[in-house]
């Protein structure tokens, strides 16, 4: 499975040109905790997250409505790609404190994001359907068993 295949339909993103105000509204109208920024060939140029509302623009005094998403953005982005394994982006995501990894090309263009959501519901979905398996090879016990 592809960590693309576990991305929501749409990644939520915003130009490098929008303000924080706008990111953080397409953060609450998509119910996500992040967005990809991205330029004009919509590759990935850095994430805004609400770690980043938090720590870089809620005290700062700076106006959201008026402060370029860029200039508070994080743009050391690690990124993940379509050779990404679910468990190996679990691993980053867990190792380096993210909660969204992109998911872009070969050229960095933004294909999805990826929540730690979405991974740990592929794991429960796992763990969930070997516990089945098990619990049924249990309760069929054959005769003389």
């Amino acid at each position: 499975m592809s960590v693309l295949d576990l991305c929501d339909k749409e990644a939520a993103a915003v130009r490098l040109e929008a303000s924080v105000a706008d990111a953080i509204r397409t953060m609450l109208d998509r119910h996500v905790g992040a967005v990809a920024v991205v330029d004009d060939a919509n590759r990935v140029a850095g994430v805004f997250t609400e770690r980043d509302v938090l720590r870089k623009v809620a005290l700062s005094r700076q106006s959201p409505e008026s402060t370029p998403v860029r200039e508070v953005m994080t743009a050391a982005v690690e990124m993940a790609t379509l050779a990404t394994g679910p468990g190996e982006a679990l691993a980053t995501m867990v190792e380096r404190h993210f909660r969204h990894l992109p998911v872009v090309d070969n050229n960095g263009k933004l294909l999805g994001m990826l929540s730690i959501r979405n991974l740990l519901q592929l794991r429960i979905d796992d763990l969930t359907q070997q516990l089945d398996s098990l619990e049924q090879y249990v309760s069929n016990d054959g005769p003389g068993g």
